[in-house]
């Protein structure tokens, strides 16, 4: 399977995704869009992966190239590609399928828990995931639920965490790819987003001493990616 990724700033890569993508001999490539790069020919890949950035997806005035992501997007999901976005990537799987993404009641940034829905529950995509587990987040968006997607998770700052759309798309606006580095990374880069006062938003300190969860994520994320490479799977 070939893989191709959209980065939208240097802050947030795929993570662990690249190293399940190199254990299961995939292979890899990138579009650096905060450096320009073009977008893939359709036929170029099996599974398009979006990551997450500062922007929202609704700033296109801002960021035109969201207007083309977006319709890319679409594009990969008519083709039938494997199709997973993460926090921001996830809002732009929303847009893309006519939903609405707009600013939260909240902003949640730091280590939260997140609960499947009795739909997340019976989702190939989380088999053998507990139904509550400890993930990471950055985010200040949320989006509603495209028509026919079906809602997999939640948590008490943000109502929509996850959803499937048919048999071969996925969004996630928690992070599992997270690594014990890109955590040091958005802490530094975008520290500015951690307003004291704000109910789900934790310090630095307390972001970056919960270790505990990090050796785990990778036991959610590389079955999940499995079944979603596996296209046929899911429902």
């Amino acid at each position: 399977m070939h893989i191709h990724y959209l980065q939208h700033e240097p802050t947030e890569d795929p993570g662990s995704i690249l190293t399940w993508a190199v254990e299961r001999n995939h292979t890899v490539t990138g579009s650096m869009i905060f450096d320009g790069d073009s977008l893939p020919s359709l036929n170029s890949f099996d599974m398009l992966v979006m990551m997450g950035g500062y922007m929202s997806v609704y700033e296109e005035d801002e960021h035109p190239w969201l207007v083309t992501e977006k319709e890319f997007i679409r594009q990969a999901i008519q083709a039938n590609k494997a199709v997973l976005g993460v926090c921001l990537g996830a809002q732009l799987i929303a847009s893309a399928l006519g939903a609405e993404v707009r600013k939260n009641r909240f902003k949640e940034i730091g280590w939260f828990p997140v609960t499947l829905t009795p739909e997340g529950e019976k989702s190939p995509l989380f088999t053998d995931w507990p139904a509550t587990f400890e993930a990471f987040h950055w985010h200040g968006d949320t989006f509603d639920l495209p028509e026919g997607a079906l809602r997999l998770a939640e948590s008490e700052a943000c109502a929509n965490q996850a959803f499937s759309y048919g048999k071969s798309v996925a969004a996630l606006q928690f992070h599992v790819e997270t690594t014990s580095d890109s955590v040091m990374r958005l802490v530094s880069d975008c520290g500015a987003d951690l307003a004291e006062g704000e109910p789900w938003v934790q310090s630095p300190d307390a972001i970056l001493a919960n270790k505990d969860p990090l050796p785990e994520l990778p036991r959610l994320l590389y079955p999940m990616l499995d079944r979603l490479s596996d296209i046929s799977t899911i429902r």
